[in-house]
């Protein structure tokens, strides 16, 4: 499981999310962003901007409860207040990947990060140094044991840049959340269809299908129905991604429950 958390700043307690045992449960803390509170870049420096209940003792509590819990810092997302984040091409791209190195491995050790989930939703017209910076950087992350597992989200809009970047650090990154929310399907065979076409881009066995709670795309029992006709076409559904928990606390983590019991019940099946 991803879940999404912290990103709209809504006071959610990470022991109110259910979690079963047996199950990977990765909490993806919205967001790590390299840019100051006006949304100034900081040339690689990230602060986490998350909600103030995602405290490094709640997230140290957390893992020790769920030893199959992971917490992973997701970089960027869309934007800081009303400023809308942008990946920007570094003038010193080494600078940037030392810069970030270094304030994700303090970040790493105060709350307790096992990994990094790369969201970063534009982009210039002539991006030339993304794929590279963020593909150098979880390797150094990884190689200098700072994290263990780095996953990206890319959607309909960035397919481009984080396809160069699977194409050339795929062995680094561990999952796709890709967010399918976005291409606007609603219904379970045009999801399939969604799936086929991202499997394809980057590795069918490390795409996760996705669910916005409350919002885009396809909603309710159709989401599961999808799941099932993936696994009908040959597809394993190795995870689900939610965003978010900040929505699900509203209708007591529905999507969550269920979708665990349908990764459990998969599992069992196998």
């Amino acid at each position: 499981m991803m879940e999404y958390i912290g990103a709209t700043g809504a006071p959610v307690k990470l022991d109110a999310v259910p979690i079963e045992d047996g199950i990977d449960f990765h909490f993806l803390l919205s967001f790590a962003i390299d840019a100051d509170p006006s949304g100034n870049a900081q040339n690689g420096k990230f602060s986490p901007y998350w909600a103030d209940t995602l405290t490094p003792e709640s997230i140290a509590a957390i893992k020790q409860s769920h030893p199959s819990v992971k917490a992973l810092a997701s970089l960027s997302g869309w934007s800081i207040g009303n400023k809308v984040l942008r990946w920007y091409n570094p003038v010193d791209v080494q600078q940037w990947i030392s810069n970030a190195f270094s304030s994700l491995s303090l970040m790493a050790r105060q709350y307790h990060l096992d990994g990094i989930d790369i969201d970063y939703e534009n982009f210039p017209r002539r991006n030339s140094t993304f794929a590279y910076c963020i593909g150098e950087l979880i390797t150094l992350l990884k190689n200098q044991s700072v994290i263990s597992l780095a996953t990206i989200a890319p959607y309909h809009k960035t397919a481009s840049p984080y396809i160069e970047l699977f194409d050339k650090y795929g062995d680094v990154i561990d999952f796709v959340n890709y967010q399918f929310y976005t291409d606007k399907v609603r219904q379970p065979r045009s999801y399939v269809e969604a799936f086929k076409l991202r499997a394809g881009q980057f590795d069918e066995n490390k795409v996760l299908p996705s669910y916005e709670v409350n919002g885009r795309g396809i909603q309710g029992e159709a989401f599961f129905d999808a799941l099932r006709l993936l696994e009908a076409n040959g597809f394993s559904v190795n995870g689900v991604m939610i965003f978010s928990a900040d929505a699900s606390s509203s209708d007591h983590f529905y999507y969550e429950r269920k979708s665990q019991d349908f990764l459990l019940n998969s599992t069992l099946s196998l």
